[in-house]
């Protein structure tokens, strides 16, 4: 027993941008005895979930299934499509495209990495001189990382997808989707994307443990010249299977199948332009109070235009290294875990709101009151009125379907891409 009140009793709060809160549904349909892994339910369950799975990743192409997390689609996808000594160009903007791209040189890849810090999203410019001086064409993929946990960037897919098409440059666009899939609007085949990697523990609200590998023919037909992928790795025999293990290279991961049978029920079920939507007008409320409390000069929003701002993380700053006293507040004494400053060098100041998946308009202005409790414990300077201005933005019209999440300014906007590469 302690002297010491806490005020963390109760139901905790896991707002990390991932793993992201798991729905009830998703975990009871994994309270469950395993099944037969032979015959029955589940072998019939496993197609109903690459046939979703591709609905929400906007795709008619394949999906391999991986019991693997983020990292591991990264190596997957690569051993599939990048031999020794290739070269992969990667355009930076937080620590994870770094991390992919160590993944690269790992299957033994030449890696062009173009670094523009932690608050800035792709130079266009940049990445156009990269491609355009690569006249014999030796690199063979971009790494895109759509939506960087770290720093909380939105990337360009729609103008890097026509930067390759305007220079007629053949490298595949392989994009890492693992923190947007299921929360920005991300439509594979109409951007025109080779492939795609993602995993269940954020948007797809299941438990961590499996990745997904989204490729469409032109990867399919690289994947043909590769003169050795790795038994299991190789998403042949995941996409084409003759007999129900080939799916996972051995068992199956059953108990995440069926939790993510139940998760993309609920996500069909709202309709993923819904999804898109429902991100959207949460993060503009979280957007609103965090501009609110920046006008006290404390805080600052890392990625300063909102055109570039992902709809399922928010990575904050605060002077002094105040954000990790922050978080420590909130945990100890309120029952709410907020997501550390990763990847940036001042990561004592950083924090990150997560706000994917399995969230609504109460979590979200629960979140941002145990922000504001814990600045006022702390005496960190704030502008006043934030959470009004929350719950203003919250009570506004929500945006309808068909969400235009791509800025007006990018070069190509959806519907051209659409053009140039129309579902199958």
């Amino acid at each position: 027993m302690t002297n010491q009140l806490s005020l963390a009793q109760g139901r905790e709060y896991l707002a990390i941008p991932g793993p992201s809160v798991m729905p009830d549904a998703v975990l009871q349909a994994m309270h469950r005895p395993s099944p037969n892994i032979y015959d029955g339910e589940l072998i019939e369950m496993v197609p109903t979930l690459t046939r979703d799975l591709k609905r929400v990743a906007g795709t008619d192409h394949n999906v391999a299934i991986y019991i693997a997390n983020g990292h591991g689609t990264w190596e997957a996808a690569l051993s599939n499509v990048i031999a020794a000594g290739e070269t992969v160009l990667a355009p930076a903007s937080g620590l994870f495209t770094h991390g992919w791209a160590e993944m690269a040189r790992g299957v033994g890849a030449e890696v062009e990495l173009i670094d523009f810090g932690a608050s800035s999203p792709w130079d266009m410019d940049r990445i156009a001189d990269s491609l355009r001086a690569d006249t014999a064409h030796q690199i063979k993929a971009v790494l895109a990382v759509h939506v960087d946990t770290s720093s909380s960037i939105r990337n360009d897919i729609p103008a890097l997808r026509a930067l390759l098409d305007d220079l007629n440059h053949p490298a595949l666009l392989m994009a890492d989707c693992i923190a947007s899939l299921g929360c920005d609007r991300f439509e594979m085949d109409a951007l025109g994307v080779d492939v795609m990697v993602s995993a269940c523990q954020k948007g797809l609200m299941t438990p961590a443990g499996v990745g997904f590998v989204f490729f469409n023919d032109k990867a399919q037909a690289k994947r043909a010249t590769m003169p050795r992928v790795s038994q299991y790795w190789d998403w042949q025999p995941r996409v084409n299977p003759q007999v129900f293990y080939q799916y996972f290279n051995g068992t199956a991961p059953t108990h995440h199948l069926y939790g993510l049978r139940a998760a993309l029920d609920m996500i069909h079920a709202e309709g993923i332009e819904n999804v898109w939507a429902r991100h959207d007008h949460l993060a503009k409320a979280i957007w609103a109070a965090c501009e609110v409390w920046a006008e006290g000069g404390a805080l600052e929003i890392n990625v300063a235009n909102p055109a570039h701002r992902s709809h399922a993380v928010t990575a904050l700053r605060l002077t002094d290294g105040r954000g990790t006293p922050l978080r420590q507040y909130t945990e100890r004494q309120l029952g709410l875990t907020l997501g550390i400053g990763l990847g940036m060098e001042d990561q004592n100041s950083c924090f990150r709101l997560g706000h994917m998946g399995h969230v609504n308009g109460q979590m979200v202005m629960a979140m941002l009151g145990g922000v504001e409790t814990a600045m006022a414990a702390l005496n960190i300077p704030r502008g006043s009125g934030a959470l009004e201005a929350a719950a203003a933005a919250l009570a506004a019209e929500p945006s309808k379907a068909r969400v235009k999440s791509w800025p007006s300014q990018w070069p190509a906007p959806l519907a051209e891409l659409q053009q140039r590469h129309p579902d199958p």
